[in-house]
């Protein structure tokens, strides 16, 4: 699938996603942001192998092999960081982003590798309890946890989101109530093979 239709796929569903709403700077252009925003993290997960689709590319998510203490290239990573400063999150939200960011971090494991899910998102008239296009990005990462015997983490500020990855299998380890009055829901799923009860449905 074409990159650049990928892009505006994940541009359009982060203006759903809270986190995505929070560190996106307010004011004209906005569109643009949050369509630099995507590029920045699409790129991420191709260079990283990390990129997965649904095969009509209407469910997206990125997947990463995450390992504690790996270093990013200092050059590389500045850059990106002062593009995305400049020109998605603005200097106001900075210091908060990087506060979160860092407490976030602080949930993860210390040691020993695992998957961290980045970003998974459907494209909306492909929503629902019952979508085919959710089960199937479901049952594509939850398989490559149990085939690489690694536990998966991610988090959300949604609700919703929450019951869903329960009934996949993930328990619920941490609830961050956050200054600006959000809640964050921080989940993980532990393989069979680690001792875990997997999802009883694949």
């Amino acid at each position: 699938m074409d990159k650049e239709i990928i892009i505006d796929r994940v541009a359009d569903i982060l203006k759903d996603t809270p986190s995505a709403e929070q560190i996106v700077k307010k004011g004209d252009n906005r569109h643009k942001r949050f369509r630099i925003l995507a590029r920045y993290m699409v790129e991420k997960a191709i260079e990283k192998d990390a990129l997965i689709l649904e095969s009509d590319g209407l469910g997206i998510a990125i997947l990463f092999e995450t390992f504690p203490n790996e270093k990013e290239n200092f050059w590389k990573e500045s850059k990106e960081n002062l593009n995305l400063l400049f020109n998605v999150t603005g200097f106001k939200n900075a210091l908060k982003i990087l506060k979160n960011q860092k407490y976030i971090q602080q949930q993860r494991p210390k040691e020993g590798a695992y998957l961290y899910c980045w970003f998974w998102g459907i494209v909306q008239n492909s929503r629902g309890t019952d979508s085919k296009v959710g089960r199937y990005m479901k049952d594509r990462f939850l398989k490559i946890a149990e085939r690489d015997k690694l536990p998966l983490y991610a988090e959300t500020q949604t609700k919703k989101n929450v019951i869903v990855y329960r009934r996949y299998g993930f328990e619920l380890f941490h609830t961050w109530k956050r200054d600006d009055g959000n809640t964050m829901w921080f989940l993980r799923y532990i393989p069979k093979s680690l001792g875990g009860i997997g999802d009883p449905n694949l």
